[in-house]
């Protein structure tokens, strides 16, 4: 065991775990933040997507070493309320169908906006690829981020 600092949704914490625990099962089973999903657990689904540093990556293969010392966002941070453009958007389009998905999804959809706010349809195409949705409400979910591209994304 070794002990870890990190900054969760902008309040720090300190971990005790296993230098190779995944930091989904950190934010999980440690920090009962149940919003990120498991998946697939080989980084191929996108059901565990978080943000690191403001970007977009898997949790469940990043070990807690690596994220240590470094800030993490989860669905939970997104916004206090529900109303940040992209959840806003979800509602509005009526994205979801079973829902599972959906956490990984909105974080991959706000990191591509926060850095491209005008994404075209091959940006959000690519930035979205490897975010599975067994439902297929692909369209939906493209259909929102181009609403919320046309909201101010903080």
């Amino acid at each position: 065991m070794a002990t870890f600092n990190i900054t969760i949704n902008g309040k720090e914490k300190t971990i005790e775990a296993d230098p190779s625990t995944p930091l989904l099962w950190i934010l999980r089973d440690h920090l009962k933040l149940v919003g990120t999903k498991y998946g697939c657990g080989i980084s191929q689904c996108g059901a565990c997507t978080v943000h690191f540093n403001g970007s977009a990556v898997r949790s469940c293969q990043l070990p807690i070493s690596s994220a240590a010392n470094n800030e993490i966002t989860t669905i939970e941070g997104l916004s206090e309320n529900g109303d940040h453009p992209v959840q806003q958007a979800w509602l509005e389009i009526d994205v979801p169908q079973c829902g599972y998905c959906q956490a990984g999804q909105i974080m991959s959809a706000s990191a591509l906006l926060k850095r491209n706010p005008s994404p075209s349809d091959k940006e959000i195409e690519n930035a979205m690829d490897g975010n599975i949705c067994r439902c297929g409400t692909y369209t939906r979910i493209k259909a929102a981020i181009k609403k919320a591209s046309n909201s101010e994304i903080a």
